[in-house]
Order: structure tokens, then sequence, then C-alpha cells
């Protein structure tokens, strides 16, 4: 039984492991210092800046999934963006992430935002498969980052 629930304080030094596996499989960097305080002020502090999802079995953390809401001048609307979607290789198709997403989605719904959106490398073929089953669709656009330190 796979329980999906919002992130507690306890839980920061699995979600940074978690995220450290996660950038490895985006073939990404990841450096986990300062990354536990951080986290606690942007999920758990007097204004929390994003979301997070466990799902667990037992004592287990199996993955997460992170969102925060986002405005979207176009649509004139908010959205919520799906910014981390990750499950541990043994726990890939399960169901989870769609569960996941589920939660994400009703969470959406409760107020009154009407999209999500979400991105992922374009080599991620088995999670790009998973998004057009669970129903998604996608728009081609580079993105951009810009380093302001």
């Amino acid at each position: 039984m796979v329980n999906i629930r919002f992130a507690e304080e306890r839980d920061l030094p699995e979600i940074i492991r978690l995220c450290a596996l996660h950038a490895a499989y985006e073939q990404a960097d990841y450096d986990a210092t300062g990354k536990a305080a951080a986290l606690k002020k942007h999920f758990f502090g007097t204004r929390p800046a994003a979301r997070c999802l466990v799902a667990e079995t037992g004592e287990k953390l199996l993955g997460y999934a992170t969102y925060a809401p986002q405005f979207s001048t176009w649509d004139a609307d908010f959205y919520y963006y799906m910014d981390c979607l990750f499950l541990r290789e043994e726990a890939r198709s399960q169901g989870i992430g769609e569960q996941l997403v589920k939660r994400i989605a009703a969470e959406a719904r409760k107020e009154n935002c009407p999209l999500i959106q979400w991105q992922t490398p374009d080599f991620n073929v088995r999670a790009i498969k998973f998004y057009k089953r669970i129903g998604a669709v996608t728009k081609r656009k580079e993105r951009f980052f810009l380093d302001v330190k």
C-alpha cells in the first residue's frame, strides 16, 4: 500500500537523497550543500513557496513531486508548475507517478487552478510516454537559464 501525503520536515534528509538520484537520472549535477535549510524555508516557512508530496510505503519514501503556483499573463490565471516528479527505480511502472499527478490535480481543483505544467528532458523517453498516457500534451519550446548571481 502506497501512501501519498504532504512532506513533513522529518522527510527532508530523504527528499535530498531523492533529489540527488533525480539529478543523476537527468544527467545533471547536484550539490546537497545548504539544501536542508533552503527546502525547510521554502516548504515549511511562514510563506511556503512550493509544496512537496511524497509517496511512501511503510517508513520508506519511494518518490516525491513538487509544485508551486505560477501566473500566466496570457491566460490571466494561475496554474501549478510541477517542478519535480521522481520515483526510485523499483517504484516505477506501479501507478505511483500517476497517483502523485492526480493528487496535484486534486489540490489544483480545490484552489480553482485550471492547469498543471511541467517539463522533462527530451531524452527521458519513459517519462514522455507516461505523460502522454495520462493525457498530457506537449508544446515545443526552448527553456533558457540566466544566472544572475
